[in-house]
C-alpha cells in the first residue's frame, strides 16, 4: 500500500494527476482497499498518445460563458430547449436571437442563420480555414434521473429517445433536436464520469 501512496504522490507532483484525483484515489484506497486503488492508478498511467503539454495554462476554465447555435428558426429552437432542457429566457430581440440561462453553467445564444452557418458567411469569420471537424453532439446532465420516467417524458413529447447506457453508472437518452442536432440528456452532474 505504501507503494501505491508513494506512486499517487510523485503522479501528482509531477502533474499527471490533480490535487481532486489524488483525493479521490486515496479515499477508494481506503474505502475499497490497495487492489482497487492499484487498477485505478493503472488505468491512469496509461500512455496517452496526446502530444505532452506545452506548459500549464495560466488560467482554469471556471464558467460556461455562452454557446451559440445557428438554427433555421430561433423561437422554436428556443421553445423546444426551454419546454425539454427548462433553460430560462434572458432576452429575446423579438426577431432573430434569444438568450437563455442553463441552470446555473452558463448560457446560450439561439439564433437565426443556419443557411448562413452552413455555407461559413459570418462576417467576422470570412478568412477563416476550413472546417474539417464538427461537434458530434453535446450531452447535458439533467437531475433528477429516473431512466424510465425519463425515457416516457421524451416519448410523451414525441422525441424518440435512443438509449446510451455505459453499465450501472452512466445513462443517457440522445434525441433528435428541431434542427436535428443530436442532443444526448444523461444522469451526469459532474466530470467524475468522464
Amino acid at each position: 500500500m505504501e507503494r501505491l501512496v508513494n506512486g499517487l504522490l510523485e503522479d501528482y507532483e509531477a502533474g499527471k494527476l490533480s490535487r481532486r484525483q489524488l483525493v479521490r484515489m486515496l479515499a477508494m484506497g481506503v474505502a475499497a482497499g490497495p487492489s482497487a486503488l492499484a487498477a485505478t492508478q493503472k488505468k491512469l498511467s496509461v500512455k496517452s498518445s496526446i502530444p505532452p503539454a506545452e506548459g500549464p495554462a495560466p488560467w482554469k476554465t471556471v464558467w460556461l460563458d455562452h454557446i451559440s447555435y445557428a438554427v433555421s428558426d430561433y423561437r422554436r429552437s428556443t421553445a423546444f430547449y426551454r419546454d425539454l432542457m427548462g433553460w430560462e429566457i434572458l432576452t429575446d430581440d423579438g426577431q432573430k436571437q434569444c438568450s437563455m440561462k442553463i441552470g446555473n453553467i452558463g448560457g446560450i445564444i439561439i439564433r437565426n442563420g443556419a443557411a448562413r452557418a452552413s455555407a461559413g458567411a459570418e462576417p467576422a469569420q470570412l478568412n477563416r480555414a476550413p472546417i474539417t471537424g464538427v461537434i458530434n453532439h453535446i450531452s447535458w446532465g439533467i437531475e433528477p434521473w429516473d431512466t424510465e420516467k425519463v425515457k416516457v417524458e421524451l416519448e410523451k413529447r414525441g422525441r424518440d429517445p435512443r438509449p446510451d447506457m455505459v453499465g450501472e453508472r452512466f445513462k443517457s437518452f440522445h434525441v433528435r433536436d428541431p434542427d436535428g442536432w443530436d442532443l444526448q440528456i444523461s444522469n451526469q452532474t459532474d466530470t467524475s464520469q468522464l
